[in-house]
């Protein structure tokens, strides 16, 4: 079964909860088999995730203390003074200390505080389990590495707003603390969005097709639902006829999130959880197709953009 997500703080008003899809392996209508997840948030969106969804994102370890190293009695012996000396020598800490790791510039998503975003099933069957119609991604960064990355080819600034992708099929964007969209700019076939250091955000999802679909969201290469890493064959969100769905944070039980919150590379959960940060820096989305829906492809995307709304420029005499 999916689930579907009503998110929102905890110091914030519930909303509309939105249902969860099936199994792929589960007839259309079935019912759940296992609990599915919802959470709660603002009115309009809904999100949901498959029915047969893994464990929930765990935090980071804690490190131990480390231990203080005990003392030795050093006991009297015959050696002689020079051999005392040079034994000091060889037990004296080195002078050369090694030097700090230097951090990776740019931002990372951190495990942030704990926020109530409920979720629950709905039924879903995926019209091919294993492979999504369509795979986006939406790139992020802060000032410097956003020019860093801007100066590296062509690119066009974007106020803020939600960035259209795969073809069209689905708009998804950055929401601050604030309530608004985060700018960012356009390079190649690749959006950026520009964050800050401290800043929470959220990811909004909008769903521009007539048909119901189901998204698997990926943070820094972490699925949103388990915080370990994503894959096609994970169950993610519903998101209805051109509706909307807001995602708070890594999911940490069936009513709480643990929300996105910029931070540096080093601090991002996933090199705190994993120790990984190759994918750092990167929000995934791959969405499915429902089981007896006409397939919403590319081409239909370009073909309605490309429309004419004018295509006679010239009257012409009757009957031609």
């Amino acid at each position: 079964m999916a689930i579907s997500l009503l998110a929102g703080a905890a110091s914030c008003g519930g909303s509309t909860a939105p249902r969860a899809a099936d199994s792929a392996s589960k007839g259309a209508g079935a019912t759940a088999s296992a609990p599915g997840f919802a959470a709660s948030g603002s009115p309009g969106l809904s999100d949901s995730i498959a029915s047969e969804p893994s464990a929930p994102a765990l935090p980071p370890p804690f490190e131990a203390s480390p231990m203080a190293p005990s003392a030795e009695i050093e006991r009297p012996s015959a050696t002689s003074g020079a051999d005392r000396a040079e034994g000091a020598a060889r037990k004296a800490p080195s002078s050369q200390v090694a030097p700090e790791p230097i951090d990776r510039p740019g931002l990372g998503t951190e495990w942030g505080e704990t926020r109530v975003s409920r979720i629950s099933t709905a039924p879903f069957v995926r019209a091919d389990v294993a492979r999504p119609f369509v795979a986006a991604s939406l790139f992020y960064n802060d000032a410097e590495g956003a020019r860093a990355m801007a100066s590296a080819s062509g690119f066009r600034r974007t106020s803020p707003q939600a960035f259209t992708l795969a073809g069209g099929a689905v708009a998804i964007g950055l929401r601050g603390e604030g309530g608004g969209f985060l700018s960012g700019f356009v390079a190649g076939e690749t959006s950026h969005v520009v964050g800050e250091a401290g800043q929470r955000y959220s990811i909004v999802l909008r769903n521009l097709t007539p048909n119901r679909i189901e998204c698997v969201v990926s943070v820094d290469g972490l699925d949103v639902m388990d915080g370990q890493p994503a894959a096609f064959s994970k169950r993610g969100y519903l998101v209805d006829p051109h509706g909307e769905l807001e995602i708070d944070g890594f999911r940490q039980s069936l009513d709480t999130v643990a929300a996105f919150r910029f931070g540096s590379v080093r601090g991002s959960y996933a090199n705190q959880k994993h120790g990984d940060t190759r994918n750092v820096g990167v929000i995934g989305v791959a969405l499915f197709h429902e089981r007896g829906t006409a397939p919403w492809t590319l081409d239909d995307v370009r073909r309605r953009r490309e429309a004419n709304p004018f295509p006679g420029q010239f009257a012409t005499p009757p009957g031609i």
